[in-house]
């Protein structure tokens, strides 16, 4: 009952908010009510501007392992994507929908499309949408409102920094009042839960899903769009000096899942999604020419005790990165970020055929991951060369992305590549047999 009260809670409060405006001057009372108000009615008829924009791209992308086995096995993809946006604006509201083209099972998907109407101070938008939390530059802890797809992901990011390509829409409302000059406070209410998406079927499908297809059972997947997995957040963020700062609250589900056996009759393997409640903070500032960033988060399950072995056990989250100009035109930009388990000696076994299975047994209790950039630019900035590193540090496994990539006006020509290395059992060892070669040719209009 408590939790379905806040969700309601969060839901209303882009309605308090904008009902609160009225009250602190936001152009609704007085004079300016009036105003707004005959401003209001007579645009109704004006013709909103309309944009069209979006991309076209040919990429091919070639797996080291089919080269060696022959031409007969290498597969490069299906070489076309394209993205198509159309917006409409007017003086107090805009539309948007962003298309994903690509010839899979489906060639037209929605990336995004929602409305956002502009009130003063107060501006609200819902739909299916993206957003951005926290300052970390990639996969920082407090970027909770969507999760991501991790079926291509490698050679997503190998010539691309933007991880909004990879996150998954969510529907949702999303509401944020100015308050004053350098702050801002925002809440979302998202009606439905999607878990992080992976791949189920040849190269990328992870260790963990291949292990679970190795019982001989499909788990029960429950039903995630009832109102039970509504989740909801507050964020608040302001300027003080030169520093950046945020906080905010979320309440949500892991976008990991944890697995159950339930017995009936027969033992039946249960995916679950724990509810969680986030507590972060994030900052940023320029010192010495260092663009620092840094996030912390600590994510509260039910399992206060530790010892629930269906549930994650509660977890700090931190990152910490940075980036800087070095010398010849060089610049450097580093993230490192980890998760610590709470609890820990409270972990059980990992073994099903002891009955006592534990989702987090046998992983270490931190999990840390440092990622490096080198890139130098060329030719008016045109040309491009970079250079990233991903480092598993418990797994002690790695990743290498080289690329290659020129820009002029509307066209993009990169050349990229991944290789991976270290521990086959580690997250990113565990495929070192799909070091591949991309090559992407893209027109952006």
């Amino acid at each position: 009952m408590g939790r379905l009260l806040f969700t309601w809670i969060i839901f209303l409060l882009p309605f308090s908010m904008l009902l609160s405006a009225q009250d602190f001057g936001f152009g609704f009372d007085g004079d300016e009510a009036s105003s707004s108000s005959f401003s209001a009615f007579e645009g109704a008829g004006e013709r909103p501007a309309v944009a069209i924009s979006g991309e076209v791209s040919a990429s091919m992308t070639g797996y080291g392992d089919d080269f060696l086995d022959g031409a007969r096995q290498v597969k490069l993809g299906t070489l076309f994507s394209g993205k198509l946006n159309f917006s409409a604006s007017a003086s107090m509201a805009e539309g948007i929908i962003k298309l994903k083209l690509r010839p899979k099972v489906n060639p037209i998907s929605i990336d995004e499309a929602y409305i956002r109407a502009y009130l003063g101070r107060f501006d609200i938008e819902a739909g299916l949408r993206k957003l951005s939390w926290g300052k970390a530059d990639s996969f920082g802890p407090l970027d909770v409102v969507n999760p991501l797809d991790s079926s291509e992901i490698y050679p997503e990011m190998a010539d691309n920094t933007d991880l909004m390509g990879i996150k998954i829409p969510r529907p949702l409302m999303h509401a944020s009042v100015r308050l004053g000059q350098f702050s801002k406070l925002e809440g979302v209410f998202v009606p439905t839960f999607e878990p992080h998406g992976f791949a189920e079927t040849e190269r990328w499908v992870p260790e963990q899903v291949a292990l679970l297809s190795s019982l001989g059972t499909t788990p029960v997947t429950p039903d995630m769009e009832t109102l039970d997995y509504a989740q909801a957040g507050v964020r608040f963020t302001t300027t003080l000096g030169s520093s950046d700062l945020g906080a905010q609250y979320y309440y949500g589900r892991l976008p990991q899942p944890g697995v159950t056996m339930v017995m009936s009759p027969t033992p039946v393997l249960e995916l679950v999604y724990n509810p969680y409640h986030q507590i972060g903070f994030d900052y940023a500032q320029v010192i010495y020419d260092f663009n620092i960033r840094a996030e912390f988060a600590a994510n509260i399950t039910e399992d206060i005790e530790g010892d629930d072995g269906s549930v994650y056990n509660p977890a700090l989250a931190w990152s910490l990165g940075f980036d800087r100009d070095l010398f010849l035109g060089i610049n450097l930009n580093v993230q490192a970020n980890e998760t610590i388990r709470l609890m820990d000696d409270q972990v059980g076994s990992a073994d099903f055929k002891r009955g006592t299975f534990d989702i987090e047994g046998g992983t270490d209790v931190t999990a840390t991951r440092i990622t490096a950039t080198l890139s130098r630019k060329f030719l008016r900035d045109e040309l491009e060369i970079r250079g990233a590193a991903v480092w598993g540090v418990e797994d002690q496994d790695f990743l290498i992305m080289p690329a290659l990539i020129w820009a002029k006006n509307d066209v993009t020509i990169a050349c990229s590549g991944g290789i991976f290395g270290g521990d086959t059992s580690g997250q990113l060892g565990q495929y070192h047999t799909n070091n591949f070669v991309k090559i992407r040719i893209t027109y952006t209009f």
